[in-house]
């Protein structure tokens, strides 16, 4: 585990925000009709545009800009030709590296008009990485961050993928340490002022229970219920983490579709 500097933290910071915008340039088109596949060319081209390299393209073999993970598929899934539905929800996980530093950012979007009990489980994992985030302070563990979110999904009678982890991010898209979305208070390593992390609650309509799709890839629940994904970039300070990436660009384009 590597602590960052104050110049590293700004690369990190302006690849994240890179992730923001190309995830907004998406947010423009989620709508029923559209492939995942057209979404993905979009984000490709408006990184390479922007002076970025698509970070997960080739990385591990995958072979695409985004992971695109719909409906019960939690992670990791690949663009297709099929059409997004109405009532979709679909989490888009997009990664940038720009000037040797990745940024790793997902949001997970409504298709149309989704059910109440779906919006409900995206305003629960909205919160839960809030939640996180907040117990990411220089002093804390990273068991503080995991038992944040988890209780904050449990509480509302979700499940924890435990699989699957956030990560330390850096000039590698994977860092030490591991992230997990659940554990205990006081446990785990230290949080110390520079450490840079993605934290990235994956929580289950269902049970916390996933399976590997015959793709090799894709992460789909076991009981075939919604999943949702939703990740920010961090770096660990005293007071309190500093947020490196932002929903905010995302969060103009849907308002702005729905007005």
């Amino acid at each position: 585990m590597y602590l960052k500097t104050e110049e590293e933290i700004e690369l990190i910071r302006e690849s994240s925000l890179l992730v923001g915008k190309t995830l907004a340039e998406v947010a423009k088109r989620v709508a029923p009709g559209v492939t995942s596949l057209e979404l993905d060319a979009i984000a490709e081209e408006f990184i390479l545009d922007n002076g970025g390299v698509p970070g997960f393209k080739g990385l591990y073999d995958f072979p695409n800009t985004l992971c695109t993970s719909l409906n019960a598929q939690v992670v990791h899934g690949i663009p297709s030709k099929k059409p997004l539905e109405d009532g979709d929800i679909i989490s888009v996980d997009c990664g940038v590296l720009k000037n040797e530093f990745y940024g790793d950012v997902a949001y997970t979007f409504e298709v149309g008009e989704v059910s109440s009990e779906v919006k409900a489980l995206l305003d629960t994992t909205k919160r839960c990485l809030l939640a996180g985030i907040e117990a990411a302070k220089a002093g804390n563990r990273i068991g503080d961050i995991g038992f944040a979110v988890q209780e904050e999904a449990e509480r509302n009678g979700y499940g924890v993928v435990r699989e699957l982890v956030g990560h330390g991010l850096g000039k590698k898209l994977h860092e030490e340490p591991q992230v997990p979305n659940y554990g205990r208070r006081g446990q785990g390593v230290k949080l110390k002022e520079g450490l840079v992390i993605a934290i990235e609650p994956m929580i289950n309509m269902g049970k916390r229970n996933v399976k590997q799709d015959e793709d090799g890839w894709t992460i789909v629940t076991a009981d075939g219920l919604p999943s949702a994904h939703f990740e920010h970039d961090i770096v660990v300070r005293k007071g309190g983490a500093e947020v490196l990436s932002t929903h905010q660009f995302v969060e103009e384009v849907l308002n702005k579709k729905v007005n």
